[in-house]
């Protein structure tokens, strides 16, 4: 592995580790040389390696801060942070949104990102070498119909990351997110089972459909973007901040 895209000797922390997205690009930090410190809620399912070590922390609820706080004062070391857990909450037009499900959404997608980027600001200062990458989507930049909630959340993700590589810039911390498209993780495959059982396209015709819409002519897969997250966390990144790289196959 060449020494710019090496995480030898690193420790990356990963909230959102345990499924989907979050466990791939965890897996890929881990095989580029990281040592992983997984954060998820109490309970997610998922098996995670015996050498990653694990932290159960509920973003959603009051005392997240203050566990995110805890954690990065035990540990010794963090260089990278993936500020990757989020929901996708189900498909709601405006005159049917939920007010507890939208504080919930909101706890989770935004107020964990921001906590979690500061909680470990100290630490990864003391690296030298910090990155933080946080997970965004093309709901960011873009809108889709029924999706009023998490598009909002989205949005604020990419204005905290500008926000943050700001403030976080003259301390040595770069900060960058990804935005990915549409991944086939078994939570849109049941998203799009549900909507279909509601009177909405089937399965296979909807991934089809989204495939069609990209230039690859194919969705992004979990791999792709747990490879742009370690390009992002790498030095071969040293350049970047405040940036939002799409990861969604060309997808217009």
């Amino acid at each position: 592995m060449t020494k710019d895209v090496s995480l030898h000797g690193r420790v990356a922390v990963v909230t959102g580790a345990t499924r989907g997205l979050g466990r791939a690009i965890a897996d890929r930090l881990e095989r580029a040389g990281a040592s992983i410190v997984a954060v998820d809620q109490p309970g997610a399912s998922g098996d995670t390696p015996t050498a990653w070590q694990r932290s159960e922390i509920d973003l959603a609820e009051d005392g997240a801060e203050q566990a995110l706080t805890d954690l990065a004062a035990q540990l010794d070391a963090v260089d990278i942070v993936v500020a990757n857990a989020g929901v996708v909450p189900p498909w709601r037009g405006m005159d049917a949104l939920d007010r507890a499900e939208w504080d919930r959404v909101m706890r989770i997608n935004v107020w964990g990102v921001a906590a979690t980027i500061g909680a470990f600001s100290g630490v990864l200062e003391r690296s030298g070498r910090g990155a933080v990458v946080a997970t965004a989507s093309i709901n960011g930049y873009k809108a889709h119909p029924k999706q009023v909630l998490y598009t909002a959340s989205k949005h604020a993700v990419i204005g905290i990351t500008r926000a943050a590589a700001l403030d976080l810039g003259p301390r040595g911390i770069r900060v960058n997110a990804l935005a990915p498209g549409p991944i086939a993780t078994e939570a849109l495959l049941t998203r799009i089972e549900t909507r279909h059982k509601a009177g909405g396209p089937a399965l296979a015709a909807t991934v089809q459909g989204l495939a069609q819409d990209s230039a690859l002519g194919r969705l992004a897969t979990a791999q792709d973007v747990a490879n742009a997250a370690h390009f992002l966390a790498s030095d071969a990144s040293a350049g970047m901040t405040g940036v939002i790289l799409p990861v969604e196959a060309g997808l217009a």
